[in-house]
């Protein structure tokens, strides 16, 4: 089985190349965000400790974690940010083990990962590669905003949370540049995968 594991910034247009890998047979697609929401669910590992650090101003009604309102607390504020993740990701790392360990028995062919910090999480070594989804940053920018209505000010406060473009060219193995066609992208996408399997 072959493990790739795909990163970029928000707005580059991870989740629609992660449609294309999920159309393709014995395929199977992880998102570490779905990983983490679900881990964060009241009960599960993650959610205590969550609740301890940043209080019960995040929880709705029913006791849920409210992702906006953590959101809006961590991405206004790098240590904040770094200590969710230092809750969240050893435990989504795991997670995305075992189910490695489960695909693999299962007989599938290609695992795809997506993190948007599977660099600073050391995913490397368990990825046979990585590959860095770009797109410019103003189609970024006019991506979130009209997909998720963010304002130019939050939209600059997660950029600038993030690695920059050259820090993921240098850590990444490919870079699929998403700023254009979709139908260039898939060919890119397509080159890409016949290298590796």
């Amino acid at each position: 089985m072959k493990i790739i594991g795909i990163t970029g910034g928000v707005g580059c247009g991870k989740s629609k190349v992660l449609s294309w890998f999920q159309a393709l047979p014995d395929t199977k697609v992880y998102e570490a965000d779905q990983i983490a929401h679900l881990l964060q669910e009241p009960g599960a590992c993650c959610y205590k400790e969550i609740v301890a650090e940043f209080g019960v101003r995040i929880l709705k009604e029913d006791g849920k974690i409210d992702r906006k309102i953590l959101g809006s607390i961590v991405f206004s504020d790098a240590i904040k940010l770094e200590r969710l993740n230092q809750i969240v990701h050893p435990k989504v790392k795991q997670y995305v083990q075992k189910c490695i360990r489960e695909e693999e028995s299962a007989g599938t062919r290609l695992f795809v990962l997506e993190a948007a910090l599977l660099l600073e999480d050391g995913y490397e070594e368990i990825c046979d590669e990585i590959w860095y989804i770009y797109a410019r940053e103003e189609i970024r920018r006019a991506r979130l905003k009209a997909s998720r209505g963010y304002s130019d000010e939050k939209i600059t406060s997660m950029l600038q949370a993030q690695k920059s473009e050259n820090e993921f060219r240098e850590a990444c193995d490919r870079t699929i540049d998403n700023s254009g066609l979709w139908k260039e992208t898939c060919s890119q996408l397509k080159n890409a995968l016949e290298s590796v399997c």
